[in-house]
């Protein structure tokens, strides 16, 4: 069961709301923080699931926007004052259960006046306030946080056991990514052999230490040695010229 409630009206401020749970459930554990349209799953009636809980949670948070208190029913009267209007009955059932009550009042304009409250919530502007601000939301959301670890220890407790999961995973993840080890520059010789050459596939030749003749077609060496190949290879010690095709002769053949 969850240890906050985040409670709002739908048609003041529930951009605030999901806001404020968001970063509550970060910081937290999202099951520990009840928004309506989060937590009540598909098919479940949600007066129940409301009233229970509000009943179980350690803290409510109010999320109150400008037109929070001006509000108004289908009948066009004040919801406030209407003994079922949800928002209320929320709040009063919080009270009456013992829950810690934060009003969060939302942007720079908002003030919350007892005079403009309904009996039954008067109390309600005597409860220490926060504000959250859109041009100061990270630091204003911090302090919401920090505030309710410091109201509720098991909030607090729970905030370091997910701190601890994660620097659990954090450590797991670098032994595993420590096992694969890291890529090392590494240097093949290919001294010979048959593999693609310039993208094509043939015979290549390296670090020989005599001319080598390979392939078929006539093929001379200086000094009258000839040769012709037939797919084999032929490897003497000294200087190798190769032709392919049909065998040169005259000067040709000694001027190369």
């Amino acid at each position: 069961m969850p240890d906050i409630f985040v409670n709002y009206r739908s048609s003041d401020e529930d951009t605030g709301a999901a806001l404020i749970e968001r970063e509550l459930s970060r910081r937290f554990g999202s099951e520990r923080v009840f928004r309506a349209s989060k937590s009540i799953k598909v098919g479940r009636r949600f007066p129940q699931e409301l009233l229970t809980a509000v009943r179980r949670s350690s803290v409510l948070v109010a999320v109150i926007g400008e037109r929070w208190a001006d509000a108004r029913t289908a009948d066009g009267s004040r919801a406030l004052d209407d003994p079922e209007d949800w928002t209320r009955r929320e709040i009063v059932e919080a009270f009456e259960s013992g829950a810690l009550v934060v009003p969060v009042l939302i942007g720079r304009a908002t003030r919350l006046n007892r005079y403009d409250l309904p009996p039954e919530l008067a109390e309600l502007a005597d409860c220490q306030y926060r504000r959250l601000d859109t041009r100061n939301a990270e630091g204003d959301l911090a302090r919401i946080g920090d505030d309710l670890a410091e109201a509720v220890p098991r909030l607090a407790e729970a905030e370091r056991e997910i701190a601890r999961s994660a620097e659990a995973v954090g450590e797991a993840g670098d032994r595993a990514n420590a096992g694969f080890g890291r890529p090392r520059n590494s240097t093949h010789r290919q001294s010979g052999g048959i593999g693609p050459v310039g993208g094509d596939v043939g015979t290549f030749i390296g670090n020989a230490s005599g001319p080598v003749n390979t392939g078929n077609g006539s093929q001379d060496l200086r000094g009258g040695v000839h040769f012709n190949g037939d797919g084999g290879n032929y490897v003497e010690r000294g200087t190798a010229q190769q032709w392919f095709g049909a065998r040169r002769t005259g000067r040709e053949d000694r001027d190369r």
